[in-house]
């Protein structure tokens, strides 16, 4: 009996309509997932509003129980800007702090900057390794000013120079901070508040991160809030309105936060040590800390909180051209992969609570495997077309559920801004984030889907890369002209 012919034309066609019919079904759920996170942030927030409005941040400044913070700033080729951010640092409204700066193996003029600007001497002080990492070449200070540390050390990466400023703090908590970052006055203040509120329980606290591109810098301070005049920055600003207000702040309510951002995180250093610090062989060592933190102590049976706290403001430079964002988008997907892979036990795992029931298996089906799901959507939406399965019902269904749920995720998020924080003040401001709220949809988005699907591949070859910024510096602003006479 001759075997039956397979028309290949006919399963061809059957596999197209089959994807495409899965993938409306997929966005349909990420994006109700993402609605889901954006209600319960939008209550979190109105309820935080409501009761940060009565908080005396003077009773914490003065309070002899307040807990003092070391802030440890990683700085490798940062001489543009590094001096401008330990002088904001230095103008912070907190009762005990002391900033320790870890040149790590600077090619440029970081470290000359530094000791020029602050006047300061190599000491004799002993290195004590609690955490093991590069050599210490010298450790610097001044008598006039003395809350201020520098350490010299050779190349080991963020995570080494972060794991040595671990070493050489004094203090029960570090606060975690960029050396391209701005930190608002009263930060500190705002960002220790869980920790007085839970002193037993808390581990972790991260800030929210916005976008200094466009606004003016004088003496270490953010004088005027505005948006950048390039296209690629502003939607960076929306993206981080929704990643921060809609994201973070939803998964912290459901005690599953997996991310503090590196720019500005605060955290209890007992914890910290005994999971042996910030990790090297990985490429986001923020997410990665955060994940162990998380399986650490659920493994000990721990009542511990890592929470997020969108009041406290680090200010920080975003990538404005395509080759830097591709390198750093590349990077932190990168990373995501790597922690997956480190703690893919935690999985579908109820001893983990809610961490490996319900986050990790939202960041393995929407944050690894969604960029391939979206690039191959609008693949075959194009394959339709060309083989005239494609109708326009299910046309009008895809645009609504992949690009029109999206505009309006990232509007909602850009109003949630404006009535809560307002941190942009002008009505115009409003309006452009509102249009490239539209636009970050259409263009932006699939961007960054295919600068993931790259760091995959990348992920799969064991490649490792981590781009340079190429900061700008923060901008000064313009000097008054002289009143005429």
């Amino acid at each position: 009996m001759m075997p039956l012919a397979v028309n290949w034309h006919a399963l061809l066609l059957r596999s197209v309509v089959s994807f495409n019919e899965f993938v409306i079904y997929y966005f349909l759920t990420l994006n109700t997932v993402y609605l889901l996170l954006f209600v319960v942030s939008l209550f979190e927030v109105v309820r935080f509003v409501r009761r940060t409005f009565f908080s005396d941040y003077q009773q914490i400044l003065k309070s002899e129980m307040t807990w003092p913070i070391s802030i440890l700033v990683p700085a490798h080729n940062e001489e543009r800007g590094i001096v401008d951010t330990i002088r904001s640092l230095l103008q912070l409204n907190y009762g005990e702090f002391e900033v320790v700066v870890v040149n790590d193996g600077s090619g440029d003029g970081t470290l000359e900057q530094l000791l020029k600007a602050f006047n300061l001497r190599k000491t004799d002080r002993i290195y004590r390794r609690t955490l093991p990492t590069a050599r210490v070449r010298g450790i610097y200070a001044s008598l006039e000013v003395p809350s201020l540390i520098v350490v010299d050390k050779e190349k080991g990466g963020k995570s080494d120079a972060l794991n040595t400023g671990i070493n050489i703090s004094r203090y029960p908590l570090f606060c975690s901070v960029d050396a391209d970052s701005v930190i608002e006055e009263n930060a500190l203040l705002r960002v220790v508040k869980p920790f007085m509120e839970h002193p037993e329980e808390m581990v972790a606290v991260g800030g929210i991160v916005r976008i200094i591109n466009g606004c003016d810098v004088r003496d270490g301070r953010v004088t005027r809030i505005g948006l950048p005049r390039k296209a690629l920055p502003v939607f960076q600003v929306v993206e981080y309105l929704r990643a921060f207000l809609s994201g973070r702040i939803g998964w912290s309510v459901l005690r599953s936060l997996l991310i503090i951002s590196g720019a500005f995180g605060l955290y209890k250093k007992t914890d910290v040590v005994a999971v042996g610090g910030y990790d090297a062989t990985t490429d986001t060592e923020d997410l990665e800390l955060v994940v162990k933190l998380h399986e650490h102590l659920k493994r000990q049976k721990s009542r511990y909180r890592i929470v997020f706290v969108p009041d406290p403001v680090c200010w920080t430079e975003v990538p404005e051209k395509v080759k830097t964002l591709l390198l750093q988008r590349n990077r932190w997907h990168r990373g995501l992969l790597q922690s997956f892979a480190r703690h893919w036990r935690m999985l579908f795992n109820p001893r983990y609570g809610v961490i490996g029931m319900l986050a990790l298996p939202y960041f393995l089906l929407f944050e690894m495997l969604g960029p391939f799901v979206e690039v191959l959507g609008y693949l075959s939406v194009l394959a339709a077309y060309f083989l005239g399965v494609l109708n326009q019902e299910f046309f009008l269904l895809f645009l609504l559920v992949a690009l029109f749920y999206g505009v309006f995720l990232s509007i909602a998020a850009v109003l949630l801004e404006e009535i809560s924080f307002r941190r942009y003040p002008g009505w115009e401001d409003l309006v452009r984030l509102v249009w490239y709220s539209i636009w970050e949809n259409l263009g932006f988005r699939q961007l960054l889907a295919l600068f993931k699907v790259k760091a995959f591949f990348d992920f799969i070859r064991r490649r490792r890369r981590w781009g340079e910024m190429g900061h700008r510096g923060f901008r000064e602003p313009a000097p008054e002209s002289p009143a005429p006479r």
